[in-house]
């Protein structure tokens, strides 16, 4: 079933595509709110999974078990790495990622597999400021 279009959907679409990294529904739902939206949360939760469903929004689960959304900026499947510290995102192409799934997936006898790989690290300038601080102590 098609979402409608709706304003609150709309401004959900402005507010994750304004957002610096990827988000919770939690955090998105008080950045609207702090702003006088009206929005609920559950329309912002309802909201971002059709923009998911829709692959206008990539939407992982953090090491913590939270889902976690972002406007979608490329077409197609990929893969991300994602800073644990200040939540910069790179979008990666993983060929080496995408052979492997298929052939594990046909020696096991799967077809149509499906995969989803998100490494979370930590990025130059957190890991630098994370060495400095140990230097410092």
């Amino acid at each position: 079933m098609a979402q409608r279009n709706t304003w609150q959907r709309e401004r959900v679409r402005e507010a994750l595509a304004g957002a610096p990294g990827f988000v919770s529904a939690q955090s998105l739902h008080a950045t609207l709110r702090d702003e006088n939206t009206g929005i609920g949360l559950a329309t912002v939760y309802r909201a971002l999974a059709g923009l998911a469903a829709q692959g206008q929004a990539d939407s992982l689960q953090s090491p913590e078990g939270e889902a976690l959304y972002r406007a979608c900026s490329t077409t197609g499947h990929h893969h991300h790495l994602i800073c644990r510290n200040c939540g910069l995102t790179v979008e990666i192409e993983a060929t080496d990622v995408e052979q492997w799934a298929k052939q594990t997936a046909e020696r096991n006898g799967f077809s149509e597999a499906e995969h989803i790989v998100d490494i979370f690290g930590l990025c130059a300038t957190c890991a630098k400021a994370r060495d400095e601080k140990r230097v410092a102590d």
